[in-house]
């Protein structure tokens, strides 16, 4: 457990977000998803989170947040296989939340050194910068959110919901 009981739980809603259950909404029958917007890509980005396009359908910016976030987290590049995995999303998603990183210059591709018919994916420092950027914000909501609880009461709830959030099914 770290000191700050505010970084855990920062950590453990991160964790939670990417372990949302799929909707059941859009199940493979080829149609858009709900919260798509017809020709994404039309239009083009003007304002918003850095890390979102509503050109790429609302929950975009989320995914690609969570690629970003388990790209810094990870000890090294990782492959469109751990990506899809640490996400929470199909390969195919995965490898289009890395093409939209690379054309962002948030992420970039390598050749594998151990086999070089594989790439595998690093975060930028600008992805790096608005990974860190966001885990700030979040740290600070929780804080605000922690202010009227006794330290007693952090220390307790940070080491529940890291339970919750471990404990939560994955997929």
């Amino acid at each position: 457990m770290t000191a700050d009981p505010a970084d855990e739980i920062a950590a453990a809603l991160a964790t939670l977000r990417g372990r949302r259950p799929r909707p059941p909404f859009g199940g493979g029958h080829g149609g858009p998803h709900p919260h798509e917007h017809p020709g994404h890509g039309a239009h083009p980005f003007h304002g918003g989170p850095p890390w979102g396009d509503p050109g790429q359908g609302r929950f975009a910016g989320v995914a690609r947040l969570r690629m970003l976030d388990a790209l810094v987290s990870a000890s090294g590049p990782l492959s469109v296989s751990e990506i899809a995995d640490a996400v929470g999303v199909d390969q195919p998603r995965a490898s289009r939340l890395v093409q939209q990183g690379v054309q962002m210059h948030l992420v970039e591709r390598e050749t594998d050194p151990e086999d070089a018919r594989r790439t595998r994916v690093r975060v930028t420092p600008e992805g790096e910068r608005l990974v860190s950027g966001v885990r700030g914000r979040r740290r600070d909501a929780v804080r605000s959110a922690l202010a009227s609880f006794t330290d007693a009461e952090r220390a307790e709830f940070a080491r529940l919901l890291t339970k919750f959030a471990d404990a939560w099914p994955q997929g």
